[in-house]
């Protein structure tokens, strides 16, 4: 099987913990551009109630819009910004083991 390597690009990322951490998004208390506040009608996504992933309740997340629909940011999260300008979350372990400071 043929075997590919990912070209080396340089990314520009902010880790998100809450509203206004990006700094696209302007203040806190306010919906962000990028990261959007967490909006579900079902009832499993209250919230109060704890997301299984990241243990933290639904009212703490965020939503992104991505190219491929859209995407539940986490507190931690890192938000890439793509080459093409795009906006899309990363785990930290992927961010971790993918990415590495540019000097």
């Amino acid at each position: 099987m043929p075997k590919f390597r990912k070209k080396p690009v340089e990314i520009e990322a902010h880790q998100w913990h809450r509203n206004g951490d990006h700094p696209d998004d302007g203040p806190a208390d306010r919906e962000g551009a990028v990261v959007r506040y967490f909006r579900r009608p079902e009832a499993e996504y209250e919230g109060t109630k704890t997301h299984e992933l990241c243990g933290r309740t639904w009212h703490e997340h965020g939503w992104i819009d991505t190219l491929e629909g859209g995407h539940t940011v986490c507190p931690g999260d890192w938000i890439i910004t793509g080459v093409q300008g795009e906006h899309y979350p990363c785990k930290p372990d992927i961010f971790e083991a993918t990415y590495e400071p540019v000097r």
